[in-house]
């Protein structure tokens, strides 16, 4: 029988991609797709698929917060995080909350679809940027070094990370808030404690260390 794919995307031309994608293979079926954590919870519970794919950057709750609830309330779903953020920290971080997997957007369609083979079969997946970079980091880690305490993926919470990355993307205060589906308020609480966390002076500062952190994510 053929793995049965949930897909949770707020995008809706991404969900037509992939379902373009996954019906052109005899081994994998779509079985429901969601724009709302919520929603794509509650279709798991009674639809039972094999596995979901998830995007990070959802509205209102996180891809990461999803990924922990998947693990509590659907512990034999597989979880293959596909995002367009390749950078380590946040695979890192979807690995961390449970996800099975780690591909990105713009990889090639016969890549994603392996990917979802690959989770849906049982095995681990990350792409091979990605699990270079992993090892990379895992070899800094052994290895020690000063200052690791500040830096942001150590010290920050998964949404103080985003809002972080969101800046380190150029993005302004309402903005961020837009994308998260929080008020401008709420995003100003978070970069406080970002401030606070990292030794920051204002948010000038702030957007500065960001864009740098962003820059280095890149080249990692």
């Amino acid at each position: 029988m053929p793995h049965r794919v949930f897909l949770l995307d707020d995008h809706p031309l991404v969900r037509e991609w992939l379902s373009v994608l996954v019906a052109g293979t005899l081994d994998l079926e779509i079985c429901g797709q969601a724009e709302d954590p919520a929603a794509a919870l509650a279709d798991g519970l009674r639809l039972k698929p094999d596995i979901v794919v998830v995007d990070l950057s959802l509205p209102r709750v996180s891809g990461l917060d999803f990924i922990r609830d998947a693990r509590s309330q659907l512990p034999s779903v597989k979880v293959l995080v596909l995002s367009m953020h390749d950078d380590a920290t946040m695979a890192e971080r979807a690995f961390r909350a449970g996800a099975n997997g780690y591909a990105v957007k713009r990889d090639s369609g016969p890549r994603i679809i392996e990917a979802i083979r690959a989770v849906a079969g049982g095995r681990f997946y990350a792409s091979t940027s990605l699990a270079n970079a992993l090892a990379s980091r895992a070899m800094a880690g052994a290895a020690g070094g000063a200052g690791a305490a500040r830096e942001p993926r150590e010290v920050l919470s998964d949404r103080e990370l985003e809002v972080y990355r969101l800046r380190g993307q150029g993005r302004g205060l309402k903005e961020i808030a837009h994308h998260l589906g929080v008020s401008v308020k709420t995003v100003g609480s978070y970069e406080a404690r970002i401030k606070e966390k990292l030794g920051l002076a204002d948010a000038g500062d702030l957007t500065r260390q960001a864009v740098l952190w962003q820059e280095r994510q890149r080249g990692a």
